[in-house]
């Protein structure tokens, strides 16, 4: 397999860890989505439709978004299982993980806040506080159906489902930012353990190829 990934990318990342989770080895193709790599005409026209990032690549399958990509995984390589079969456990799985990947992604992702700054002419500071702002009204959610739901050291349970790959990478993008997320205790527990294991440090943007500072 080949992933085509951005090392910063909260999409990205969450792929890399799904593919990390399930042992699945794969190599990494950069795309630099900081200096527009993502809309070169080849790339949209033979690789991501969205033009952006992930794709991920499986023989002469090609499949862009990272929730599809997961549920792809899943489908083919059910061990262990991202996405619970058991139709309760499924729905808050993947209620939390669209609360995330719905509501506070598209809204703070890189080419949002680049069209604040360079076609809107918002200042720095009202960006960040764009930014900040859709933070805490997505992880307020978050941190209620945790606190609602919630089992485990995990979001749900004793191992990690999609809501935890989608979780954590979406605190590590607004710690990067310099969001105050201390009140979310849920959350940043869940952050905390699962920054301990194997699978989540591998993803990590510090481990990629193309991880620059």
């Amino acid at each position: 397999m080949q992933l085509y990934s951005f090392f910063n990318s909260s999409t990205s990342y969450r792929v890399r860890i799904a593919l990390a989770l399930k042992g699945l080895p794969y190599e990494t193709l950069p795309v630099n989505i900081r200096t527009g790599e993502h809309r070169a005409a080849g790339y949209v026209e033979h690789i991501n439709p969205s033009a952006g990032v992930p794709a991920l690549i499986d023989g002469e399958m090609q499949l862009s978004q990272s929730l599809a990509i997961i549920d792809y995984l899943d489908a083919r390589h059910p061990e262990p299982r991202l996405i619970p079969l058991e139709p309760l456990q499924r729905a808050r799985v993947l209620e939390l993980a669209n609360a995330i990947a719905c509501d506070i992604h598209p809204i703070n992702n890189l080419r949002v806040l680049r069209y604040l700054q360079d076609v809107l002419k918002v200042t720095p500071e009202q960006k960040d506080a764009w930014y900040r702002h859709w933070i805490d009204e997505g992880m307020a959610t978050v941190e209620r159906l945790l606190a609602r739901y919630g089992t485990g050291p995990w979001c749900f349970g004793d191992a990690p489902t999609l809501a935890d790959v989608a979780l954590v990478p979406q605190v590590a993008n607004a710690l990067r930012m310099g969001c105050s997320l201390e009140r979310y205790e849920h959350a940043m527990t869940i952050y905390q353990h699962a920054s301990a294991h194997p699978a989540f440090k591998a993803a990590a943007p510090a481990q990629q190829p193309d991880f620059a500072a």
